[in-house]
């Protein structure tokens, strides 16, 4: 995806309207389901929407569905502490109704972000021309012939720029120990797709 630039009011507006409001029938359902008091289900929807708007607007959901129900989730719980009624089966239920489970925890998330700051070290120490052709090509997903044009060289001259940025951020983020193919590329890993 190419980078949009900042994340302004506007554009979490039209994400919330794409992404969110049309889970709605969805949302509606898991909290008549999962909560007994059935004329707070709107109260506790407006709640989830409120939370995950403001959160979007301090950085955009991995997962807008799992965030949404984990969002709705997480308020019907906060309600039941502060009722102080505290229901096993309700406890059960909630462990039960998992948005869904393919997606990363919240561990794995912030591995996945620790991983991502450490390549944004790396790419800081690379030549410039080199950190460009690299964000150009791996990151914004342009082809090598439309980064040659951009940067106004020969596609031969990306080819080989992006191999060695690719291989100065192995050496980087994995030292020299990192196994390599029979052929000297790098072995598909945790940034396999940089690799290709």
């Amino acid at each position: 995806m190419r980078y949009r630039g900042p994340w302004l009011e506007n554009d979490v507006e039209q994400w919330f309207t794409r992404e969110i409001l049309p889970l709605e029938p969805m949302l509606d359902r898991y909290l008549r389901r999962s909560w007994r008091d059935q004329l707070e289900v709107a109260d506790l929807r407006q709640d989830a929407y409120v939370r995950v708007y403001e959160a979007a607007m301090r950085e955009k959901p991995f997962n807008p569905k799992h965030f949404l129900f984990q969002v709705a989730r997480n308020l019907m719980i906060d309600r039941l502490r502060r009722k102080n009624v505290v229901s096993f089966d309700t406890f059960a239920d909630f462990d039960g109704v998992e948005a869904d489970s393919d997606h990363p925890d919240a561990e794995e998330m912030t591995a996945a972000r620790q991983e991502i700051r450490l390549l944004m070290s790396a790419m800081g120490a690379l030549p410039p021309r080199c950190r460009e052709v690299v964000r150009l090509r791996k990151i914004e997903g342009l082809s090598q012939r439309e980064v040659a044009q951009i940067m106004g060289v020969t596609e031969d001259t990306i080819e080989r720029q992006v191999s060695n940025g690719v291989r100065l951020l192995r050496k980087l983020l994995h030292g020299d120990s990192a196994p390599l193919e029979a052929d000297g590329r790098p072995r598909p890993g945790r940034f396999k797709a940089w690799s290709k």
